[in-house]
């Protein structure tokens, strides 16, 4: 069997799930397996030769899925590389907006010390006010709906793991 990449994601609305799969998309075009899944739903990572997980940013925290899953294959995968994309800023897009959710991710992932990913990438995500909970729609209604996930940076990313990965 030939060695197989996981794709994993966590996510409250779809978006990095569909990353994720732009991910998987562009893995498998170069003739690489690829497997995708949920995070949640991941119970083994038994015939995966490489580990790319992406989660989203939200409130200042990473999503607990993606928490949930390197606390839960810790030995798995410090047998493994891994590669990591969050999906962070949805209002401006700035840079200041990238570098804070940069900080957030690199917070979010020391408390794995024994994690060391290949690579970790922030790309834009997005933002849909009818997708949050009452609470938070009622703090947040005057942004408006934005998706600032760069489609072709994405690809770029996903088109340079397999040297990461080996």
């Amino acid at each position: 069997m030939p060695d197989t990449i996981l794709v994993t994601y966590a996510t409250s609305h779809g978006s990095t799930q569909e990353v994720a799969e732009a991910v998987a998309a562009a893995l498998r075009e170069m003739e690489l397996t690829v497997d995708i899944q949920p995070a949640r739903k991941v119970r083994s990572l038994e015939g995966y030769s490489a580990v790319v997980l992406g989660a989203p940013l939200y409130m200042f925290r990473w999503h607990k899925d993606a928490r949930r899953f390197l606390a839960r294959h810790q030995k798995a995968l410090v047998k493994r590389p891994a590669a990591v994309f969050a999906l962070g800023p949805f209002y401006t897009g700035d840079e200041a907006e990238f570098q804070g959710s940069r900080e957030q991710l690199d917070k979010e992932l020391a408390e794995f010390p024994w994690f060391a990913p290949v690579d970790v990438v922030i790309f834009g995500g997005k933002f849909e006010l009818e997708n949050l909970h009452f609470s938070y729609r009622m703090f947040m209604k005057e942004i408006p709906a934005t998706d600032l996930r760069d489609w072709a940076a994405i690809r770029d990313w996903a088109n340079s793991l397999p040297a990461k990965l080996r």
